[in-house]
């Protein structure tokens, strides 16, 4: 695997300081925000001056029942040679889930979401990170996630669950040790229990992020600074194999540009510290995948045996059951057996917390038309009443639609504003025709409010 080094995941807002930063060796940008040919001059500059860039997706859903979609891949493979990408990384997550397998509206979580881990969902995951992979031009790495809650009837631990999958595939992984001690609050599962039954030659590279504890669950922010327990799991992972990269990420709540230099050089001091005392450490994890190759049964060089198709009754059974978990998140509807429901509850609030935050930064209109107060309150309403089932920019015209319809807001300057703003960006036809065409099933009153110019 490349050594890639020290690096930062590249933002728009800290674009500058990330330039300016010393010790950048690469950094990573997530690549739903990226359009190929018109690249931010930012990393424009970071390419030329020979700084790795790697895509970092976040929509696939290799985790979700269906097959990788794909637009979805050829957008992926599309960024990573326009970047010149040594690799493209992903989540073992769902994002999406019902549609025609059950018979129910499409939902989107516009979060990842945990997998259960199960023989089924695995042998889904393994498939589906087969067709990614079938489909990238370059390797692919996959990345642990963070959770508030744990599927009932599970028969894997975390570590068992990705050793199997990179035994299966091949995939590299992507260790993300905030999400391990994420899990280590919120679902009691021991971090270095995780760590020691990991493959670790399969390692890409690291995150590391801080986040925040609040009424005994741990919220992966990545808006906060890197706690010490985050750091000290890097250093058990550090002690067990030198990764070959490690990155900082950082969504929200920038610091000043020496905070965030700051956490870069704890992260090396931390490596250094670790690596240089990690032998002992190293001999005994090699033992222990010895044993464990021994206790399967694999000879060493043997192949792994052709897989087979899933049967689609198992993709089926697991869509029902992300479909219903899904749902009670974000439509109300009654909670699966056999999950906690003060976790969903908190879940459920996060999720719509987050729609608020990415819709009012994918139209940052919103919230200046409305007022920041009042545009959070108005959008967390809409979201228990309406489930995203288009992406973040339908998400924004579905928002401002119900707000005309029901007269809001009360300002008649604001709700100008608004209407214009609706107007303008509700769909491909001319201004005078679209929204009126979309209207036609409405009544009187809501022609008067939406069309009105």
């Amino acid at each position: 695997m490349e050594r890639l080094g020290t690096g930062i995941g590249w933002r728009p807002e800290i674009a500058e300081a990330v330039e300016a930063m010393p010790g950048i060796d690469w950094v990573e940008t997530v690549a739903e925000n990226l359009c190929p040919g018109h690249l931010p001059d930012s990393l424009e500059r970071l390419l030329a001056r020979g700084v790795t860039v790697v895509p970092h997706g976040v929509g696939l859903g290799l985790g979700g029942a269906e097959r990788p979609d794909e637009e979805r891949l050829e957008a992926l493979a599309e960024r990573a040679q326009c970047l010149g990408a040594p690799l493209v990384t992903e989540h073992i997550a769902f994002v999406r889930a019902g549609g025609a397998r059950t018979a129910s509206t499409p939902l989107e979580a516009g979060h990842l979401l945990p997998v259960p881990r199960t023989r089924e969902s695995l042998a889904v995951l393994c498939e589906n990170i087969r067709i990614a992979q079938a489909n990238l031009p370059v390797p692919l790495a996959v990345e642990n996630i963070a959770a508030l809650i744990s599927w009932p009837g599970e028969e894997l631990t975390e570590g068992q669950f990705l050793y199997e999958l990179v035994e299966r595939t091949g995939v590299r992984l992507l260790i993300d040790v905030a999400n391990l001690h994420t899990n280590h609050v919120n679902r009691g599962e021991d971090p270095v229990q995780a760590l020691d039954a990991l493959p670790l030659e399969a390692l890409a590279y690291v995150h590391v992020a801080g986040g925040f504890e609040r009424d005994g669950v741990w919220h992966d922010s990545h808006a906060h600074p890197v706690p010490r327990p985050v750091l000290d799991i890097l250093a058990e992972l550090a002690a067990r194999t030198a990764p070959p990269g490690v990155l900082l990420e950082r969504d929200e709540n920038f610091p000043e540009p020496a905070e965030l230099e700051g956490e870069l050089e704890a992260i090396r001091e931390t490596v250094d510290k670790a690596s240089g005392a990690g032998d002992v450490v190293r001999e005994r994890e090699s033992v222990q995948v010895l044993n464990a190759v021994e206790a399967e049964g694999i000879a060493e060089g043997e192949a792994p045996e052709e897989p087979t198709a899933v049967p689609e009754e198992v993709r089926q059974r697991l869509a029902l059951a992300q479909t219903a978990l899904l749902s009670a998140l974000v439509a109300g509807t009654p909670v699966p057996e056999g999950f906690d429901r003060a976790r969903l509850a908190v879940q459920s609030r996060a999720l719509a917390a987050k729609r608020a935050d990415v819709v009012a930064k994918v139209a940052p209109e919103l919230p200046e038309i409305l007022g920041g107060r009042a545009y959070r309150e108005e959008f967390l309403a809409h979201a228990q009443r309406r489930p995203m089932t288009g992406g973040y920019r339908r998400d924004a015209l579905d928002f401002a639609e119900r707000l005309l319809l029901a007269g809001r807001p009360v300002d008649e300057a604001a709700r100008a504003r608004l209407r214009a703003w609706w107007l303008e960006r509700s769909g491909p036809a001319p201004r005078s025709a679209r929204p009126l065409a979309r209207l036609r099933h409405l009544g009187h009153t809501a022609r008067r409010v939406l069309a009105r110019r």
